[in-house]
């Protein structure tokens, strides 16, 4: 009788034991480390990568076994209440903190269909595909030599050869001065200007001035370029909404807030 009631309590104990070990991986010297915090590492790791195995399971116990002992010695020696530790603590506790709380906005916030849509409309009314232009250019040091070259042109001379002869831009002068297409607002603003109000086939009257010198510029060709489909730039716009509301958010909070 004596021999079953403690094979009983035996058993009673181990099962009662049970959850309290599930809830660990591991205990260092009379300290448990929660299954919970392993989960945590492990999601952290899939997310930047990593395969969820149990090879990683066993890899980040014995990574947090290791953090536990020397958390331990760290505690025998004070580290944790040293000024510039608790500073660094504060920081990375309010790091994880604000990291959560924006998640959490996130999910809350995300951008709809509809509002996707009508950003997307919008995007293409104020910009429509645009335009793109292929260009030539002869990019000189003064004005004087860019109107003697634009004479020359005017006179019958090859603008590629005259390019190929006295264009200082290393990119196109080679290929006597083609830029191939491009939007005008691709270029420097006084550039692009320049180029747009030009005909097809057409060079600049008088040369432009620009940062980089002065610029003969002929236009060959110009074609209007479609917008991309929606489900192409779905994401890009549907992160640029969200950013939105998350700067309106914090911009709330703040306008809120009494800072003296």
């Amino acid at each position: 009788m004596t021999l079953k009631k403690t094979r009983v309590w035996v058993l009673l104990a181990a099962f009662a034991a049970a959850p309290a070990f599930a809830q660990n991986v591991a205990v260092v010297n009379g300290t448990p480390i929660p299954t919970s915090r392993a989960d945590a590492l492990v999601k952290q790791l899939v997310a930047q990568g990593q395969q969820d195995s149990p090879q990683l399971k066993q890899a980040v116990r014995e990574e947090l076994i290791n953090r536990e002992i020397l958390m331990q010695e760290a505690a025998r020696e004070g580290i944790a209440t040293r000024p510039d530790v608790k500073a660094q603590l504060a920081v990375a506790q309010q790091t994880v903190v604000l990291r959560a709380l924006i998640e959490d906005f996130v999910k809350k916030n995300t951008p709809t269909d509809a509002e996707i849509k009508a950003r997307y409309d919008k995007l293409v009314q104020q910009n429509g595909g645009g335009k793109e232009l292929h260009l030539h250019h002869i990019l000189v040091d003064n004005e004087a030599q860019a109107k003697d070259l634009i004479a020359k042109i005017k006179g019958g001379a090859s603008f590629e050869d005259l390019a190929k002869q006295y264009s200082k831009d290393p990119g196109s002068g080679k290929n006597g001065g083609d830029l191939d297409w491009s939007s005008p607002s691709a270029y420097v603003p006084e550039f692009g200007a320049a180029a747009e109000k030009l005909t097809k086939g057409q060079v600049t009257p008088e040369p432009v001035k620009t940062q980089f010198g002065w610029h003969i510029i002929r236009m060959d060709d110009s074609r209007e370029v479609a917008p991309p489909p929606l489900e192409q730039v779905k994401q890009q716009i549907a992160q640029q909404i969200q950013q939105e509301k998350l700067q309106a958010f914090e911009e709330g909070l703040r306008s809120k807030a009494v800072i003296k």
